[in-house]
């Protein structure tokens, strides 16, 4: 049942713009509201999209297999059955070297052929590797440098770069800028212009072997630069060990022999004579016969000229040591 609400105007005492109206006010909510929708005709055509097709199934792609490790005991039976087709016998190389497991054989075989190209036979590089197996764990670009520093830097003569390399071969393990070109730069410092002729000191480290010889030459009483000349005039002075080789035959120089400093600094190369093959020998055999060569003709001449001397000095009387006959250049020179 609706119920209708009257307001008087003349006791309202609102303004009239507010007046409610049910009519016009309320008239959404006592209505339904009513949607329309466009028509279709008959003619219209609706296109109705096509069903999806079912996509097709990829093939299922496995992922790639990863190749087999190799057999590091197929890679070792490899590598001996090389080095010994070339006359190299890899148990000699690994115990005198054991890095050599680890070489490449790719690596090898480069080094092998880079070495044939240079000339080298295969009983050369048979022995160099005997005195050096270290040049199997180089490669090729490692190599290179160091015959290229012999031509260009060392002057060695291309046509004996072989031989200087026969008679160092670890000349070949060396880095150029490490050691080699330090050790070249000493050895012109001390006076050695020719060091294409003393090549095999080129491996020789300056802190750890040819400084300590100069300070040992000054320390048994030599003056710096009486070192340095005695290096000069005998550069492989420095390839002798102090304890084995300078020692030993010093002592033997000043006490046995009695003999003067300036001998050994006018004829270095007595260090470069055996100790008990050569100079107790013939010191002994002076000894006995009372006479008293000088450095040079007692250990450089031959046994038959050695022995021919004392006996023309025994069945003469022989130069006193103070005598100016006693040590000539005609003496030396003849030897």
């Amino acid at each position: 049942m609706q119920e209708t609400l009257h307001l008087s105007s003349k006791h309202s005492s609102f303004p009239k713009s507010h007046v409610l109206h049910s009519h016009h006010d309320f008239s959404t909510l006592s209505r339904p509201r009513i949607i329309h929708f466009p028509t279709l005709s008959s003619k219209t055509s609706i296109t109705i999209p096509p069903k999806p097709s079912k996509s097709p199934e990829l093939p299922s792609i496995s992922p790639p297999s990863s190749p087999d490790p190799p057999d590091p005991h197929s890679q070792f039976e490899e590598k001996m059955l090389y080095l010994d087709s070339i006359g190299l016998d890899l148990f000699s190389l690994i115990n005198d070297h054991p890095p050599i497991v680890c070489a490449s054989l790719d690596d090898i075989k480069s080094t092998v052929d880079f070495m044939y190209s240079m000339g080298f036979t295969a009983l050369e590089f048979c022995r160099i590797c005997g005195m050096c197996p270290e040049i199997l764990n180089s490669r090729v670009s490692d190599i290179v440098p160091v015959f290229t520093f012999l031509l260009r830097e060392a002057r060695v003569d291309g046509s004996d770069l072989r031989r200087v390399v026969n008679r160092r071969p670890r000349l070949l393990a060396c880095n150029v800028k490490n050691r080699l070109r330090p050790t070249l730069y000493f050895l012109q410092s001390m006076g050695i212009s020719e060091v294409n002729k003393h090549t095999n000191l080129l491996s020789c480290s300056v802190e750890e072997k040819l400084i300590p010889r100069i300070d040992y030459l000054e320390k048994i009483g030599f003056s710096k630069r009486d070192a340095v000349s005695m290096v000069r005039r005998f550069p492989q002075l420095f390839n002798h060990s102090i304890k084995d080789n300078l020692e030993p035959k010093f002592n033997y120089f000043v006490v046995e022999m009695g003999r003067e400093l300036r001998e050994l600094k006018e004829f270095p190369q007595y260090f470069s004579f055996s100790l008990e093959n050569r100079i107790k020998p013939r010191h002994q055999c002076c000894v006995e016969k009372g006479v008293c060569f000088p450095l040079p003709i007692m250990l450089k001449t031959t046994e038959a000229k050695f022995h021919g001397r004392l006996e023309v000095c025994c069945n003469s009387s022989g130069p006193l040591r103070t005598s100016p006959l006693w040590c000539t250049n005609s003496d030396v020179n003849s030897i």
